[in-house]
């Protein structure tokens, strides 16, 4: 904080108003993992099925962010850094707005995402690892990435020349090369089920 002449202003509006005002609690389900694990197609997927139960929602998608809020970084483990940092912070007033919010971000540091759940809150925090291995995500290669990372134009891509480092012990673990889309969404619902995010009756 560069100035000290800033104060922070509470608001009117407790979290448990807007609880029952949306008819579910307020997380973050931030996933994780490598370029072509399928975090973009599972996160948009289950926004659209919370989005017909009636739950309020959001995708905060790693392409999508550098397109405008982090236009700015580069991909070095600073700016990769700085990245999180910024995402968590906004995913923490859209919690503080009521909503569920699903993440879509590679991710790759430990410290970073553990940086994350302490912005978020724990209490909000569920961290879902999309590990599919790295020889399918390589043979998917949607954008064309893996390749050009192993012949050298594309530096530091997480899981070619630049580290990724799975959670420890993350609330979810999906792997799409066993489980397809239907079921994943599934799997992400029930784990919000089985935090007290949403109701059993919203399923």
């Amino acid at each position: 904080m560069k100035s000290k002449n800033i104060v922070w202003q509470d608001g009117h509006i407790t979290r448990e108003t807007r609880q029952d005002f949306f008819g579910h609690s307020a997380a973050t389900l931030w996933m994780t993992g490598l370029s072509g694990a399928g975090k973009s197609t599972l996160a948009f997927a289950t926004e659209s099925r919370l989005l017909s139960m009636g739950i309020a929602c959001f995708v905060l998608d790693g392409d999508n962010v550098r397109h405008g809020l982090n236009r700015d970084l580069g991909f070095s483990p600073e700016d990769r850094s700085e990245n999180i940092r910024r995402v968590a912070e906004v995913a923490r007033l859209m919690n503080e707005a009521g909503l569920i919010v699903v993440t879509s971000f590679i991710s790759p540091y430990r410290e970073d995402r553990e940086l994350a759940r302490t912005i978020i809150g724990a209490d909000r925090f569920l961290e879902v690892h999309m590990a599919t291995p790295l020889e399918v995500c390589e043979q998917r290669d949607v954008k064309g990435l893996y390749q050009r990372a192993r012949s050298g134009e594309v530096k530091e891509f997480t899981g070619i020349n630049s580290p990724y480092e799975p959670p420890l012990d993350p609330a979810l673990t999906v792997n799409t090369q066993q489980y397809d889309i239907n079921c994943s969404v599934d799997m992400l619902i029930e784990m919000l089920k089985s935090n007290i995010v949403i109701s059993n009756q919203q399923g």
